[in-house]
């Protein structure tokens, strides 16, 4: 095997992780609580549910696997076949919800999986610089910073899917940003640790790791599954082609006609994973807002039950007591009775 088709291995590995973790961690999400909260209180919530740790750690086998894959392969390639995800998360979710899968999803996931080996194979991604410059990264920090802070402001004073749309393109330009930082310090972590707590990209990598968990987690929640997951699976590999062109100097092999086969394949890429993205999400929602249902109705009944406690417990028979006033005033008969006696 070749170090392309070993890149290609590990990236479909790092998908098959990401859908794991992705199906565990958006019914956390959806389930944690009922209530409007922030970010960060989010992410605190989901940090004491057990189901979130098995969700991250899907992310977290995701995040190395993307690591050895990057060291081998490109930007493009890796991200681009992190879509396979939604193929993955098609069993593993008729599986926990115990239903089939129908010939509709599957029809998409076959359309994907063609249009993404056309991808791959068409346009060769080449493996640009491991590290770009810091002019390079000054001008991504000037166009992505101000872009990524409005849409969290704007998510503030939208509600619904617009929401939902807005902090799923950051979830899914911070993932594709990690992507990118992950060549960096993949080179630099042979130098030793000490290098590694030199480089400026090893923060900037922690930080936009974290990024893409938080707000792919608030995501979740803050609209239908329907508008943020297609959104955050687009997102990171069309930001992930764009900064691995533009910051790692990365290209595609391919001139004259295969260009617009390529081009063809990414556009059949992109419809069949809105398609297949919002069916999964449909069905999510619909499952975890039956689920919600039932807890609430047990939650009612409960309360009704203790009510119906409560009431008969005040409702209950006293026993009967003799009347003070009654018994004062017997007494009194008796004294006056004792008085007659003795005058009599």
């Amino acid at each position: 095997m070749t170090k392309g088709d070993i890149a290609v291995f590990l990236a479909l590995l790092a998908a098959f992780a990401s859908a794991m973790g992705n199906v565990v961690r958006q019914r956390s999400a959806q389930e944690i609580t009922d209530k409007p909260v922030g970010h960060m209180e989010l992410f605190r919530l989901s940090v004491r549910d057990s189901k979130w740790w098995l969700g991250a750690g899907g992310a977290v086998a995701n995040y190395g696997l993307q690591a050895a894959a990057l060291a081998l392969g490109s930007v493009m390639m890796v991200t681009a076949l992190q879509v396979t995800a939604l193929l993955f998360a098609l069993p593993i979710y008729a599986r926990m919800t115990q239903r089939r899968v129908t010939s509709w999803e599957w029809t998409w996931a076959l359309l994907l999986a063609a249009a993404l080996a056309v991808v791959v194979t068409v346009g060769d991604p080449d493996a640009g610089a491991a590290r770009g410059s810091l002019e390079t990264w000054i001008v991504v920090a000037l166009v992505m910073g101000p872009a990524l802070v409005f849409c969290v402001l704007g998510a503030r004073f939208c509600q619904g899917s617009v929401a939902a749309v807005l902090l799923a393109v950051v979830a899914g330009s911070s993932l594709a940003l990690f992507a990118v930082l992950t060549k960096a310090v993949v080179e630099v972590v042979g130098d030793g640790v000490g290098a590694l707590l030199r480089a400026p990209e090893f923060y900037a990598w922690i930080a936009a790791a974290l990024a893409g968990m938080i707000f792919q987690q608030s995501s979740f929640r803050a609209g239908s599954l329907t508008a943020s997951l297609p959104t955050s699976v687009v997102a990171k590999p069309l930001v992930g082609s764009i900064l691995g062109m533009a910051v790692l100097g990365e290209t595609l092999d391919c001139t004259g006609p295969l260009r617009l086969v390529l081009a063809a394949g990414v556009v059949v890429v992109v419809i069949a994973t809105i398609a297949l993205a919002r069916g999964e999400a449909a069905i999510m929602s619909s499952k975890v807002a039956e689920k919600l249902a039932k807890k609430a109705l047990a939650k009612a009944v409960a309360v009704v039950a203790d009510n119906g406690k409560t009431t008969d417990g005040l409702a209950e028979p006293v026993e009967p007591r003799p009347d003070d006033e009654d018994a004062d005033v017997a007494d009194r008969a008796d004294c006056l009775q004792g008085r007659a006696g003795r005058l009599a």
